[in-house]
């Protein structure tokens, strides 16, 4: 009797040690895989802000860099929007408070009082300047930071893309024109953060 109570103890024992050990191959295995998920995740977010700044930058190049040698018939004003809604968070902080204020003040300034030294290609820059700083909240915060921005900015990167190639003559000739490599290059990157943002939400 004294044999089989010892034996059961023994069982008991056993089993509560394989229990244990069990638990802790579980333990192991679910941080292994949170950890995964979170260099997973953290690697595609690092990925989208990358792509953000890029075409933030890419927008800007388009839109006053190379603007006075792009002969293609695109609406070069929906780079404002596309740019209002694409940068940074850093950068549209800077310039939606002082700094941003003081730009738009000179830039009002010189346009109303000294026309003439007011060069045309700084009327577009110097919307969105204004634009970025009297935007209500709706616009900076809300749709900004929302799918419903990353969407907008897939439409105009779609728009000028195929605005961009009809007016080129086809999409070779978009590459072999003068400065065409150069702005169809920036064109598709407008096109691939967007669509990177829109899949990595949704994954």
């Amino acid at each position: 009797m004294v044999g089989k109570k010892s034996y059961l103890a023994m069982r008991s024992e056993r089993e509560a040690t394989d229990l244990i050990a069990s638990d802790f191959q579980d333990l192991i295995f679910a941080t292994k895989k949170l950890a995964n998920h979170a260099i997973k995740l953290g690697s595609w977010g690092f990925g989208t802000t990358l792509l953000e700044w890029i075409a933030s930058f890419a927008a800007i190049y388009l839109l006053i860099l190379d603007r006075t040698n792009w002969k293609t018939n695109i609406l070069t004003a929906l780079l404002i929007p596309y740019i209002f809604l694409s940068l940074p968070s850093f950068l549209f902080n800077i310039l939606r408070g002082e700094v941003g204020k003081w730009i738009a003040f000179i830039a009002v300034v010189l346009r109303l009082f000294f026309p003439t030294r007011f060069p045309d290609w700084l009327e577009l820059p110097g919307a969105l300047i204004l634009l970025i700083v009297v935007a209500p909240s709706l616009f900076s915060s809300t749709i900004r930071n929302d799918w419903i921005g990353v969407v907008i900015c897939l439409g105009i990167a779609c728009y000028l893309l195929q605005e961009h190639i009809r007016a080129s003559g086809g999409f070779r000739n978009s590459f072999t024109k003068a400065n065409g490599i150069s702005n169809t290059i920036g064109i598709i990157i407008l096109l691939v953060y967007p669509a990177w943002a829109l899949v990595t939400d949704i994954l």
